[in-house]
């Protein structure tokens, strides 16, 4: 069947039944947060809300003015809004894919592009990589998360996970790499000889080196952001 009655799209595409998580799938592309208090969450994210919910910047004074001069570093890729009240809140980021991570007294280090919620209870801080001037283009920045609670991360298409041992490294393209264990401490490795060949830098170049004993997570998509974003303009049609 092509085509659907209004009444049964409103059935197909309607909610789910509600789950126990305060963090959940609506879609694999869409997430449902149970809001009952704060919650940090991906400026440009809400798709819509339920309930009294409020939205406000960080204030400088609320997490110490030094991550906010780290925020203002790692460059408009990464702005967090914190969303506050009772309700049901949605969020997306453009068609990428969610997965929902509950740490318990655990660690965890996200791509700043890969963030999309942090529940309060979390700790987090912004961190860059060391850049190595003619060399690496751009700095790296990424998320630490510590304690316990839940985190949303967004990766294009299916993550893979690798298994990070003494024995065996890994190796990673930045732009592909989402996330990895909060103990571990990743190096830069730069191949200068097939950097003169190549205008910019790419995971053949430039790799993210993982040693000692964790995961590393990627995706199948080199992942790069322009510092400028295009004007947002809306239009709605009205069908009756």
């Amino acid at each position: 069947m092509g085509h659907y009655s209004l009444e049964d799209f409103i059935i197909r595409t309607g909610e789910r039944a509600p789950g126990q998580g305060v963090f959940e799938l609506e879609r694999e592309q869409l997430l449902k947060i149970y809001l009952n208090g704060v919650v940090w969450t991906r400026m440009g994210s809400m798709m819509a809300y339920k309930g009294g919910i409020r939205f406000s910047r960080e204030d400088a004074l609320e997490r110490g003015p030094g991550k906010l001069v780290k925020i203002s570093l790692a460059g408009e890729g990464f702005s967090l809004i914190k969303a506050e009240g009772r309700g049901k809140l949605y969020l997306a980021d453009r068609g990428k894919k969610i997965s929902v991570l509950k740490l318990e007294s655990d660690s965890i280090c996200v791509n700043c592009n890969d963030i999309l919620a942090i529940e309060d209870s979390l700790n987090w801080d912004i961190r860059m990589m060391r850049k190595l001037s003619g060399v690496v283009e751009n700095e790296i920045y990424n998320v630490k998360l510590e304690g316990t609670g839940m985190v949303a991360i967004t990766t294009h298409h299916d993550p893979l996970t690798f298994r990070v041992t003494r024995e065996y490294p890994v190796f990673t393209s930045p732009n592909a790499t989402v996330a990895w264990s909060g103990n571990l401490e990743p190096e830069i490795k730069t191949d200068i000889s097939l950097k003169t060949l190549i205008e910019k830098s790419s995971g053949e170049s430039v790799q993210m080196v993982f040693r000692g004993e964790g995961f590393v997570v990627v995706q199948p998509c080199e992942e790069v952001y322009s510092q400028t974003q295009p004007e947002n303009k809306i239009s709605n049609v009205y069908i009756s």
